[in-house]
């Protein structure tokens, strides 16, 4: 991305950032009020409206169908025309589709190699050579029909002690599996759930049924016995009801509880890391300082051949040029605009578009359309080249940055990428966001120090600090990688600390 580095805030005075030479518009660092004088550079302007903090003013005139400029790149037009110190956001500023010429690669970069010299962490290395970051016992429902059971199994444990290095006891219950559409739906779930299930986090799981839905159990096991050495299957029809079910489920998983407490911590480089990258509640502040120092974060991980995975589709519409450009190959750049192409046909059938994703809290942050929120979304995927672009939910093996096809929404964003194998998750927040999940750790970093102050409680990191002017952007990345690093290796994040365990796949199909 061609923003600018922030090295310092500006001193309180200069109370706007302008984030690159060629923008128009700057960006609110505290409210400001008409009469209030901005200095960039030589060029001093007088501000004509009340601007809350991280909305836009502008520092040029922009007439009427003219370009707004942020972060370097084209964030919409211009309904009228704009005076500068003017507010710019929703009421003067339009959204368009514009048409993008990609510049695609011509050459093909090597795949990084894990380093095996990278920091360290103490994980847990399952038998197919992944690494894990937590140790859960997991016990899903394959539909609706048992999500209840499943939440049951899992709350008999909470007042019993379990092994040491055993985690919990965690239910993964959901409103899918029956009422599909046998084909993509159906086939979605079953990718999600078989996800969550054989995850590095997970040393064992139950499988749960009511036994006549349309997710039926079996599709999880190769043979006819519903029981592999780390899961077990079950159905409420075949079990004897609701409390025979709950005591046969306690049983298989008392011996699963063994095999959990087998497994030891040990150190690992970092480079075995799969960091899932997520934002929500984004405000304007989001693209300046949270997400670009995750970007930071993602380039050191990377670099050192562990896997940054970047997601939602629809919040790098505008920007996928960006990635495309980056692609290791064009048959990578290729994958990432079908996801778009995809995605887009996908809104159309129920008559929306990508600029539907901003939503009231994003827009009152100061992010006027989809482009704007997309540009500074990206930043979380740093800078490093796109190594490879997969579907929702599916396996994640590519060392490098990864794109992630998800939608925006954040818990079934989250259900996606942790699917496909992301140990911890980092998700930057400008309004303030308490989600997490049931077996992957999940970091929150505000992007202003308001929201960190408001909502300390459910927050990890602070960047807000290098608006205020008190951090830069390479300081809050070492902070956020060292973070990491101590989470991977047992560390309590504030949602966990909270017990937040969202679990929402993504349902696509019509319900029958």
């Amino acid at each position: 991305m061609s923003l600018v580095e922030i090295q310092r805030a500006p001193r309180p005075e200069d109370a706007a950032l302008l984030l690159h030479p060629e923008d128009n518009v700057a960006v609110a660092r505290v409210p400001l009020a008409p009469g209030a004088r901005l200095r960039f550079g030589d060029r001093e302007i007088v501000v004509r409206d009340e601007v809350p903090a991280g909305h836009k003013v502008a520092v040029r005139g922009i007439a009427a169908g003219q370009s707004v400029v942020r972060y370097g790149e084209t964030i919409g037009r211009a309904n009228r025309a704009i005076e500068p110190g003017e507010h710019v956001h929703t009421h003067n500023l339009s959204f368009e589709d514009l048409a993008t010429e990609y510049r695609f690669p011509e050459r093909e970069l090597p795949l990084p190699e894990r380093r095996e010299d990278a920091p360290a962490f103490l994980g847990y290395v399952r038998e197919d050579g992944r690494v894990g970051t937590r140790n859960y016992i997991a016990v899903a429902a394959a539909s609706n029909c048992a999500a209840h059971v499943a939440e049951l199994v899992a709350q008999s444990f909470q007042q019993e002690p379990l092994p040491p290095g055993v985690d919990g006891v965690v239910a993964f219950p959901h409103g899918e599996g029956c009422g599909h559409a046998i084909g993509p739906d159906t086939e979605l779930l079953r990718r999600t759930l078989a996800g969550v299930l054989d995850h590095p986090n997970v040393a064992a799981a139950l499988l749960i049924g009511l036994g006549c839905e349309v997710n039926q159990i079996s599709n999880y096991f190769p043979g006819d016995a519903w029981r592999t050495e780390r899961l077990v299957g079950l159905t409420i029809q075949s079990s004897g009801g609701t409390r025979a079910t709950v005591e046969a489920a306690r049983s298989e998983i008392r011996r699963l509880l063994e095999r959990a407490a087998a497994a030891k911590r040990r150190l690992v480089p970092a480079s075995r890391l799969v960091l899932g990258l997520n934002c929500g509640g984004s405000d304007s502040f989001s693209g300046i300082t949270a997400n670009p120092a995750l970007g930071v974060c993602s380039d050191r991980l990377a670099q050192l051949g562990g896997t940054p995975v970047l997601a939602e589709t629809p919040e790098i519409f505008g920007a996928e040029h960006l990635l495309v450009r980056r692609a290791r190959n064009r048959e990578v750049a290729e994958k990432l605009l079908g996801y778009i192409e995809s995605y887009r046909r996908y809104l159309a059938a129920f008559g929306a578009t990508f600029d539907d994703n901003p939503s009231p809290g994003n827009k009152y942050g100061g992010l006027s359309n989809i482009l704007e929120k997309s540009l500074g979304a990206v930043a979380k995927g740093g800078s490093t080249p796109l190594m490879d672009a997969v579907d929702y939910a599916e396996r994640i093996v590519t060392p490098g940055l990864v794109f992630m096809n998800t939608p925006g929404y954040d818990p079934v964003s989250l259900a996606g990428l942790a699917a496909g194998g992301c140990t911890v998750i980092a998700f930057t927040t400008g309004r303030g966001s308490a989600i997490g999940f049931p077996t992957v750790p999940v970091i929150k970093i505000a992007s202003n120090s308001r929201t960190f102050r408001v909502m300390r409680e459910n927050m990890d990191v602070n960047a807000g600090r290098i608006a205020d002017g008190e951090a830069t952007l390479e300081e809050v990345g070492e902070e956020i990688f060292q973070l990491l690093l101590r989470v991977a290796s047992g560390e309590r994040t504030a949602a966990e600390r909270f017990g937040h365990r969202e679990f929402v796949p993504w349902r696509i199909g019509p319900v029958m």
